[in-house]
């Protein structure tokens, strides 16, 4: 009976008709302020996917994994991402509500499968605001190199990566700025986010446009230089930098009119940022053999060799203004996600603490922040990056299925948006993410066993006896 009840209550699920409610968060300090509007929305969206992929990725994976098929990789990524953003979406209009998948999950699939969509995440939405900053470190290399100075090796990338290597001490510094940005307020946060955002976007139109006038056909031959087999691989590794949507919509319970402008922001954040991804690849693999791409800042020096030094110093001062706002986007996701889990008993509440008149979880983003400054400073880009993948990949499937599920479980819930053809599209969704996580390196698999096993002593250590619903439970009120 013993292993029956606990069974049962590994699968207990947050009722979607009381999710919306207050409960007593606002007593404790736990509550948010909403005050983001439409626009902000998706710039917060297209801030979490345009970045990294371009500015550092997209040269990565052309010059060792895929050549000119990068553009194939980006592609393949962006099908299964479209397909889990079309989930995402009708989720975002059903429970406006802080934690994204993790919240989803709960609700849906018990709360078992909602701890591990959550923890999964606290750990890739950090490695992620990790690989951003390490990104950006490459172009400020490269703008150091152009002044004709030389910074001291030892502060120039993680243990291992060169010669002298001993901390790449500007990443870590970028990690714990975005924290400090991010304690300010979620108002002042995303104004910030906003105008860097369209400063982004005009440096990578400019980057189009000016490229395009150097782009030589024979750069693009052969396509496919390692087999097909490896634009799968590098849709695999870029597959991170083709969302952001999911860490955006962790901001629900920050929205004005969550239920309608949160679907909408998820798919105009996604279709702009492809449109900009396919433009630039064509670009970058055009004007550079792949062979020739710097790994570390791509597009600087792919203007270089085409002989405008000008422009490449604009992109590379682009690059690390743009990327900054990925790493605010998934920096602000892991707060949410941590905040949501710790209010819900999953974690201590002292994690769900807000500040009293700016209302953010000041405790978790600089616990946040140290963590990510300590990956980026200490771990090579490639290992950081692969650790962003699979937990992501888990997840986008886990909210694909979990559609599938409540459309036939709930089909009466009122829905501001609807994901189209179910269950085909997330069906289509469920089986490109864990194709792409056969993919993945037998060193992302271990560590992901690691933190899962970790996270399975955490949970009935601590969260199985502490969670609300637990309480609930306890004192014989009725849940879904």
């Amino acid at each position: 009976m013993a292993g029956l009840r606990a069974g049962q209550g590994i699968l207990r699920r947050k009722p979607i008709e009381t999710i919306e409610e207050a409960e007593t968060a606002e007593a404790h300090g736990e509550h948010l302020t909403r005050t983001l509007g439409l626009w902000q929305l998706t710039a917060i969206g297209v801030g979490g996917i345009i970045g990294a992929g371009i500015f550092s990725l997209a040269g990565t994976i052309a010059n060792g994994v895929a050549g000119p098929a990068v553009l194939v990789s980006f592609l393949i990524a962006g099908v299964a991402s479209a397909a889990a953003a079309f989930s995402y979406a009708e989720f975002a209009g059903l429970i406006p509500r802080a934690g994204s998948a993790y919240t989803y999950g709960y609700a849906v699939l018990g709360e078992i499968g909602g701890w591990f969509i959550g923890w999964d995440l606290l750990l890739e939405y950090t490695a992620i605001v990790s690989v951003v900053a390490i990104g950006i470190s490459g172009y400020v290399n490269f703008l150091v190199r152009e002044t004709g100075a030389d910074l001291p090796h030892w502060m120039l990338g993680a243990p291992g990566t060169g010669d002298g290597h001993r901390v790449d001490l500007f990443a870590a510094v970028l990690c714990l700025l975005i924290a400090y940005l991010l304690t300010l307020g979620i108002r002042s946060a995303a104004r910030f986010e906003t105008i860097v955002v369209v400063l982004k976007v005009v440096v990578v139109l400019l980057v189009v446009a000016v490229g395009f006038f150097h782009i030589r056909t024979a750069n693009y031959h052969p396509f496919f230089p390692f087999g097909v087999s490896g634009a799968f691989t590098g849709a695999a590794t870029v597959f991170f930098a083709v969302f952001g949507y999911d860490a955006m919509s962790t901001a629900a319970e920050e929205s004005k009119d969550a239920q309608r402008h949160m679907p909408r922001a998820i798919m105009y954040s996604l279709g702009v940022s492809m449109v900009l991804y396919v433009l630039a690849c064509l670009v970058l693999t055009g004007m550079q053999n792949y062979q020739g791409i710097d790994k570390a800042s791509g597009f600087s020096t792919a203007f270089k060799s085409v002989g405008l030094g000008g422009i490449a110093d604009v992109v590379a001062v682009g690059a690390i203004i743009g990327i900054l706002t990925v790493m605010f986007t998934f920096m602000l996701g892991v707060t949410r996600v941590w905040f949501a889990m710790s209010r819900d008993g999953l974690l201590p509440k002292w994690f769900a603490h807000t500040h009293p008149t700016r209302h953010v979880p000041t405790r978790v983003t600089w616990i946040v922040g140290v963590a990510s400054a300590a990956i980026a400073g200490l771990v090579p880009i490639g290992e950081a990056a692969e650790l962003t993948n699979i937990g992501i990949l888990l997840a986008f499937a886990v909210v694909c299925t979990a559609v599938i599920v409540l459309r036939y479980r709930r089909p009466g819930l009122p829905r501001s948006f609807r994901c189209p053809a179910v269950p085909f599209v997330p069906g289509v969704g469920v089986v490109a993410s864990v194709w792409l996580i056969t993919y993945l390196a037998w060193q992302t698999w271990v560590r992901f066993a690691v933190w899962f096993v970790i996270g399975l002593a955490v949970y009935f250590s601590y969260s199985y006896r502490h969670s609300e619903l637990a309480h609930a439970d306890a004192r014989g009120m009725p849940r879904d």
